[in-house]
């Protein structure tokens, strides 16, 4: 429910002059308390019973003006006949306005009430001045109605405070004022329609604000609270700064409502409970200091929520958390561990510190981890439904229902790996350059990487079409190509084209793109990453990209290096292409069929002779056989092919075919079975890659 303003006090049951038309210049219609021993009220005296009884007043007297309509010489002469000439002051014992009416400027400036003080259902249409007043005993202005500005700086509540459903009209200036009694300060469904200022007031007892409503700016800038803060159900519809505030008890903000809420190093030594709180306009808690739980189960934030510098000492619940822009925890610290559940467009987690465990469950979000410190595990994952409440309601997501629910990460730049797990989530633009032991980062579910350019296209030196053989890349890759190749970047807020390298925050700056040999070691601690994981294709495509950065790295890798890696790259892809690798068996086959047909194979097998022959008196039997032929005439048969074909088959498996070859038969089958049984090894090889587990 909402605080409504207080209605206008109804006639008091005292002895009053009458009833009327104007109770200030009629005493028919009047409603104040008749004076002791008198039968009007103080402002319906006769001249001579007023000035009586003001001079029987002294500084510390008990005044009672129920009802009574003040105009302001009235007033005036009032805290005169008060004055205390020892403190220069005026001096009230028990003090009863309720209902009063005040209609000129009411000036209780450094008036010091002794007893307690009641204003309850008092009207004050003009400008009202309480400064540097001092209330010993009770204030009470319940239900009290501030037309004109209500000033309390410097003003000194020794006892209970009670301000339940009083009205601010106009501005309400508490600057300063201390509420020093360890009993309540009630400002209950109190309504402060324009701005209302309480900078450096302090409270030493509880502070109760529920259901208040402030329909402009309201200042909490230096206030400090020793005692509870309670602010539930309240309404902030202009800026709330509590800026350096402190909160030595419990602050609760459950259920409130801010706009542009600003919470800037603020201090909050108890919890600080913003369950189920509404920030309309930017949250800003920036520097906060929590050093007892914070809640903020079920806040949501239509706009950025900074928490930037804010340092979280005790446990915290922070989710689930609804944000419509950034959550910003850049440069945040957390010493205990902590679980945050967030659906917000983007979180910023630059420099943060965690000196213990934390998991981030996200949704719809872009992360940014670039130079966090992570001093024990820290695990980031997509969350795949809407959170839900303790009762298993699902939590509405509001604009961002609709969106892509994936969860981002764009940066790990500065990060020691070591500790961080990414589960689900899309590193397709992450940044790993300057990441420490990548290759102890954990990769769990399914993490999607950037892919290489789809389609065909052709290169700028050759008429030949090509197409980029599909595989994971890294960000880092995209970048340096996209500058090599000179490609332009694409107009601000426009997706990149999946036909194209992505380019970089600083394209096409050499300088400050990663060059090729960082992107290798980029690559090869990565791989290793995917090989602890028993991710052998993740590792092989990451191995592929290692070695394309090395074959394109001209400052690290020396050329005979880098004319092996073209060589293994042209035959296979590596070792991770078996279409390639079979494509050049294939070829070699071909060409070792038709090199045996045309110049291999002769045309006769030549068949072995005996032949007698004397030596030295003696007979001898030599067998043999002629050397076979070159081949003449027709060559490309059916019956030569396939020879030919046996001996190309038998080549391929490293065996000899047993066949009569001519000398280039013979030098080409040699060839043949080095070439082909390796292209046969490389393709089972890429084969073996993409299947292993």
């Amino acid at each position: 429910m909402n605080a409504t303003p207080a209605p206008a006090p109804a006639a008091p049951h005292w002895p009053h002059c009458g009833y009327g038309a104007d109770p200030v210049t009629d005493p028919v219609g009047c409603t104040g308390i008749h004076v002791h021993g008198r039968t009007a009220c103080l402002a319906h005296l006769n001249d001579t019973e007023r000035d009586a009884y003001l001079a029987a007043l002294a500084p510390g007297s008990d005044v009672d003006h129920r009802g009574t309509p003040f105009s302001e010489p009235l007033l005036q002469a009032l805290l005169h006949a008060l004055h205390d000439p020892t403190t220069g002051e005026p001096a009230v014992g028990a003090a009863d306005f309720s209902g009063a009416r005040f209609s000129g400027n009411a000036d209780f400036s450094g008036v010091q009430f002794s007893n307690e003080a009641r204003f309850p259902g008092a009207w004050f249409s003009a400008p009202v001045n309480f400064n540097e007043a001092h209330f010993s005993s009770t204030a009470d202005f319940t239900g009290a109605q501030f037309s004109g500005e209500a000033r309390f700086p410097g003003a000194c509540f020794s006892a209970p405070v009670n301000f339940n459903e009083a009205h601010f009209s106009s501005t309400a200036d508490f600057t300063g004022a201390r509420f020093t009694s360890t009993a309540d300060t009630d400002i209950h469904a109190a309504l402060f329609a324009p701005a209302a200022n309480f900078g450096k007031a302090r409270f030493s007892g509880d502070a109760r604000f529920s259901w208040a409503r402030f329909s402009s700016t309201a200042w909490f800038v230096m206030a400090q609270f020793t005692g509870e803060a309670n602010f539930d159900h309240a309404q902030f519809s202009g800026n709330a700064d509590f800026s350096e505030a402190t909160f030595d008890d419990t602050a609760r903000f459950s259920a409130a409502r801010l706009y542009h809420a600003r919470f800037g190093s603020a201090r909050f030594s108890g919890d600080a409970l913003f369950r189920l709180a509404r920030f309309s306009g930017d949250a800003r808690f920036s520097g906060a200091r929590f050093s007892s739980t914070a809640w903020f189960v079920m806040a949501q934030f239509t706009s950025d929520a900074a928490f930037d510098g804010a340092h979280f000492a005790g446990a915290s619940e922070i989710g689930p958390v609804v944000c419509a822009g950034t959550v910003n925890l850049s440069r945040a610290v957390f010493e205990v561990p902590v679980t945050l559940d967030i659906a917000a467009r983007e979180v910023r987690c630059e420099r943060a510190r965690w000196e213990s465990t934390a998991t981030f469950r996200l949704r719809h979000a872009t992360m940014d981890l670039s130079h966090a410190v992570l001093s024990f595990p820290l695990a980031v994952t997509a969350h795949p439904a809407p959170f839900t409440t303790s009762l298993g309601a699902a939590v509405g997501e509001g604009p961002l229902e609709g969106s892509d629910s994936g969860v981002r990460v764009v940066s790990v730049r500065g990060v020691d790996a070591a500790h961080l797990v990414l589960t689900d989530t899309d590193l397709t633009d992450c940044l790993f350059s300057g990441a420490f032991h990548l290759d102890q980062l954990r990769l769990e579910g399914l993490c999607t990487f950037a892919s290489t350019p789809d389609g065909f296209r052709r290169h700028h030196r050759s008429i030949w079409p090509y197409r980029w053989t599909r595989r994971r890349t890294l960000a880092e890759e995209h970048h340096w190509r996209a500058q090599a190749s000179g490609q332009t970047a694409p107009p601000t807020g426009q997706a990149p084209s999946r036909r194209e390298w992505r380019t970089g925050p600083h394209h096409p700056d050499p300088g400050l793109t990663p060059d090729p040999g960082d992107v290798a070691a980029l690559y090869r601690q990565l791989r290793k990453a995917f090989e602890d994981g028993k991710n052998e294709p993740g590792a092989a495509d990451f191995y592929y990209g290692e070695c394309e950065m090395r074959r394109h790295d001209r400052a690290n890798t020396p050329w005979s290096e880098r004319g092996l890696l073209w060589g293994y790259w042209l035959l296979s892809g590596y070792g991770l292409r078996a279409s390639r690798a079979l494509g050049w068996l294939a070829l070699a086959m071909i060409t070792t069929i038709l090199l045996m047909m045309g110049l291999g194979l002769p045309n006769d097998s030549p068949k072995q002779e005996v032949v007698r022959e004397q030596v030295d008196s003696r007979w001898k039997t030599v067998i043999d056989k002629p050397e076979p032929q070159n081949p003449t005439g027709d060559r490309f048969t059916s019956e030569r092919f396939e020879k030919a074909l046996k001996v190309t088959l038998n080549s391929v498996v490293f065996r000899s075919s047993g066949q009569d070859l001519t000398t280039w038969g013979t030098y080409t089958e040699m060839a043949s079975r080095f070439t082909e049984p390796v292209l046969l090894g490389l393709a089972a090889l890429a084969i073996r890659s993409r299947i292993k587990r």
